[in-house]
């Protein structure tokens, strides 16, 4: 398509002699503007996944993909319920639970917190519970006196592993004197780190017969939570959950979705929006092509003239001009796919040595959730990255190659 000829002599204008200094800049900068917005638009993207897919995982990850729950009072015959519910093909676990707000005190230290009663073995059963235990052992949580915190609520309280602290429920207990709190000391068994500071700093695990004995369910439980193979198949398997309850038992379920529909809904705004500006900036990027061509035709009029006296034609004179435009934007959509991906891969690392040199606490964890940034590339959109910015750079080299070849060499070389 481009002839060696054609190469050759785009290669020549776009090494400016000094005479022509203010071209070389301006090339350099649209270079340089091209290669930070397309690292820019991969970095955002990246992390704008990574911290989907980081939230997902932990809030999936302790939350069950499906919560079923009575229509009145609590969820009766649970055993029974939860094996049945495992009988459904994509079901992996059902696990009855008991759940409720407290407050926690420890020294004259107070917060709150949120009690989730599950047996020993469903726990077990949590991969991001069981293999984040950061402080005694998940064996040891068995009786009716212990609990397991977060290691964030225990810095807060300042408790350790073996220390006792008070629980108290604002469901209290009715007297003649009126309704009293709710409370008992339990031990600390074991201390865990889900890398989420909401959960860290709230979440209480207990045996469930001891929390239905503290938040005298009965014989029945808040809640089955179901955990499913395929977490998008949440609504299907929703309403099969709901379809076996006992005749005048009815059920409710909710599904993940529901639960965290505004939360992951405002994620996926943010994320196309950030997407449009940064496809902004790379474009007024694009755009500094249209200039720099411009200025090169002006400079190379002569020159051009020339060349189509001599028998060049007016598509060898585009072809050039376009060769010079596309070079600089290929070279600039590459380095920065490669700026994007080395960033990308020592995010984290950027991030610490920021901090270090600043002094500043970058993406802190309570507000963010996540201790660290995470960053997760998928190729698909990596790659329309990449082609969009080809696609600008490439588009706006039409205009000034256009008025290179339509350039008429009388009128350019009547004052020479």
């Amino acid at each position: 398509m481009f002839g060696r000829f054609e190469l050759m002599l785009a290669g020549r204008y776009l090494r400016a002699r000094r005479e022509e200094g203010s071209i070389s800049v301006i090339a350099w900068l649209t270079l340089l503007g091209i290669t930070i917005g397309i690292a820019a638009l991969i970095i955002v993207m990246a992390v704008m996944n990574g911290f989907r897919a980081d939230l997902m995982e932990r809030i999936l990850g302790v939350n069950g993909h499906v919560i079923v729950q009575a229509q009145f009072g609590p969820v009766q015959d649970y055993v029974a319920l939860a094996r049945k519910f495992e009988t459904v093909s994509d079901v992996v676990t059902a696990m009855p639970m008991v759940e409720a707000q407290v407050m926690v005190t420890f020294r004259g230290q107070a917060g709150g917190g949120l009690v989730r009663g599950l047996s020993r073995e469903d726990l077990a059963r949590m991969p991001l519970v069981a293999k984040n235990i950061t402080g005694g052992s998940l064996d040891a949580l068995v009786g009716d006196d212990v609990v397991m915190i977060g290691n964030r609520m225990a810095e807060r309280l300042g408790v350790a592993v073996g220390d006792s602290v008070t629980i108290l429920s604002p469901t209290g207990t009715a007297t003649v004197v009126g309704t009293t709190p709710r409370l008992k000391a339990y031990r600390v068994a074991a201390l865990f780190s889900l890398g989420m500071a909401e959960y860290d700093s709230t979440f209480i695990f207990m045996p469930i017969d001891a929390a239905r004995a503290f938040f005298r369910t009965g014989e029945g439980v808040s809640a089955i939570e179901v955990m499913l193979r395929d977490p998008d198949s949440a609504p299907l398997v929703a309403r099969q959950l709901t379809q076996m309850a006992d005749a005048g038992k009815p059920l409710r379920s909710v599904t993940w979705q529901v639960t965290n529909s505004t939360f992951f809904g405002a994620l996926a705004v943010e994320r196309n929006v950030m997407f449009i500006i940064l496809t902004l900036i790379m474009l007024v990027a694009s755009l500094n092509i249209i200039s720099s061509l411009i200025m090169l035709v002006k400079d190379k009029g002569r020159g051009i003239a020339i060349l189509r006296t001599m028998g060049a034609s007016r598509g060898s004179i585009m072809r050039v001009f376009m060769i010079a435009g596309a070079s600089i934007g290929v070279i600039g959509v590459l380095g920065g796919f490669l700026l994007g991906v080395v960033f990308c891969d020592n995010i984290e690392s950027i991030r610490q040595l920021l901090q270090n040199l600043t002094g500043a606490r970058l993406f802190p964890d309570e507000i963010y959730f996540l201790s660290k940034i995470p960053a997760k590339m998928e190729v698909g959109e990596t790659a329309t990255v990449v082609v969009v910015g080809l696609i600008m750079s490439f588009l706006a080299t039409l205009y000034p190659s256009w008025r290179a070849a339509r350039l008429d060499p009388v009128e350019a070389l009547r004052h020479e």
